[in-house]
């Protein structure tokens, strides 16, 4: 992160300390440096957080200025330098661990310190130079740790949603797709992995899509979750230290930064210190973890053998399966979007235990909220990302070997059922699996319908119920 050994000396309120002179941040974010080297993760692995801490202190400046508590001049250069964070510049210099004590203040004193010394340079000034330009009594100004750390969140969950919402809506056009290129494949659909009746490949697929949209529309509905600040309140919700027009004023440039529609919570001391909203947040983004690792479980079943096991569709092959076995190929996509879901179920455990943990005035653990809801909803993206592209898109199926089991399926009889009743049908299903014998063979051998009969019957889009049956025949009876 530096290139040189030169230092300066920054002093607060515990002594000074020697900070790097290439370094942006400063005295509050070394000793969180010394203090919380824990999961050696720096907040800047997540962009869309260290963005919202940008957007914060811009529309906190903006405010200021026109409420008359900060100056032009230094509104002016905290919002350059807050537009060069949101440009994606000096990303790295937001150094401190993800996971601290302090409630988010280590953050808080992070992005005020980088962003106060590049307003410092855009000033031609140098860094350290608090005396005219100071992290807390400027580009803090209006502000606690309080409402700036979880506004701060809420606006990065949004930023990384809207990722997360593109990447299921491709997901989804994909399952679409491969559900109408297998709309005419029959199978065999399974319950509690006992085969059932027949289905088209394409329904299944088609399921698969419609999951995902479900998924997508509920993921949707979290953002007023969102969009509901306590920007203002500063240290437990009462405003103190904020001009009393502040809350109203910074909400409206904050949307002019977002576009994301926040609005001031109504009770900005219960919204400090409740946070019940992250963890409604993690349950939705579970759901949609969970559901997504079923539809993977779905896809290894299908693909298994592929010559011992259902071996219905074909996997991409993404690389060598074994260190052993020569030409083994397994199915490592869906195996890792498995592994995403089975993180986000449990970073929902310590949201959940992290949002009771909280005390009176404010929850001392956002940082670990925020950490696993980012790191969820990046993985969740990410995974969504490659599901698509290295597995779904170029699945193929195994249309001959479906046709044959189909064929020697029992299931189909049941379809028949309404034609040569309950006790024949139970007798050609009880012969057709001692024998292996294709069923449609055996029924119209029995002599119990003409070949033309059984043929329109047992038609794909009669079995799979796409074509609804109208002109069924007498049904026979077995003693006929």
């Amino acid at each position: 992160m530096t290139t040189t050994n030169a230092t300066r000396t920054e002093t607060d309120s515990l002594g000074s300390v020697e900070i790097p002179v290439d370094a942006y941040w400063g005295v509050h974010t070394a000793r969180a440096l010394e203090n919380f080297a824990i999961t050696k993760r720096p907040i800047s692995v997540y962009p869309d957080l260290v963005n919202g801490l940008a957007a914060v202190k811009q529309a906190a400046a903006r405010a200021n200025v026109e409420l008359g508590t900060l100056s032009a001049e230094k509104g002016d250069l905290i919002v350059r330098a807050c537009q060069k964070v949101l440009d994606g510049e000096y990303h790295d210099q937001f150094c401190v661990g993800v996971i601290q004590g302090g409630a988010g203040t280590s953050t808080n004193m992070n992005a005020n310190e980088v962003i106060t010394n590049i307003a410092l340079e855009l000033a031609g000034r140098e860094k350290g130079d608090y005396a005219y330009l100071s992290p807390i009594d400027h580009t803090n100004r209006s502000q606690s740790t309080n409402d700036v750390y979880p506004t701060s969140i809420k606006i990065a969950l949004a930023f990384s949603l809207q990722t997360l919402l593109t990447e299921l809506k491709a997901l989804r056009a994909s399952f679409t797709a491969k559900g109408s290129e297998f709309n005419h494949v029959l199978k065999v659909g399974r319950t509690q992995l006992q085969d059932a009746v027949p289905m088209t490949l394409g329904q299944e697929f088609h399921g698969f899509a419609t999951t995902l949209g479900e998924d997508y529309d509920r993921l949707r509905e979290t953002l007023p979750l969102l969009a509901e600040i306590n920007l203002g309140a500063t240290a437990i919700g009462t405003g103190i230290t904020a001009d009393p027009r502040y809350a109203g004023v910074v909400v409206r440039h904050l949307n002019e930064i977002t576009d994301l529609g926040l609005s001031t919570a109504p009770d900005l001391v219960e919204s400090t210190s409740d946070v019940g909203g992250f963890m409604s947040f993690s349950g939705t983004l579970k759901r949609s973890a969970v559901k997504l690792s079923k539809i993977c479980n779905d896809l290894r079943l299908l693909s298994s053998g592929p010559q011992a096991g259902l071996g219905e569709i074909n996997l991409p092959a993404r690389q060598a399966g074994s260190s052993i076995m020569p030409g083994k190929v397994n199915p490592v996509i869906p195996e890792v979007v498995n592994q995403v879901a089975f993180s986000v179920v449990g970073a929902d455990m310590t949201v959940t235990m992290a949002v009771e943990g909280g005390q009176l005035q404010l929850n001392a653990f956002e940082p670990v909220i925020a950490h696993s809801l980012l790191q969820s909803i990046t993985w969740m993206a990410q995974a969504c990302n490659t599901l698509r592209i290295n597995c779904i898109d170029g699945i193929t199926a195994n249309e001959e070997r479906l046709e044959l089991m189909v064929g020697t399926s029992v299931g189909v009889v049941t379809a028949l059922t309404p034609f040569i009743g309950y006790a024949a049908a139970a007798a050609l299903a009880k012969t057709a699996l001692l024998t292996g014998r294709n069923v449609a063979d055996l029924v119209v051998e029995a002599g119990l319908m003409s070949r033309e009969e059984v043929t329109k019957q047992i038609a794909p889009a009669r079995l799979s119920g796409m074509e609804a049956i109208t002109s069924a025949i007498p049904i026979i009876s077995p003693t006929a």
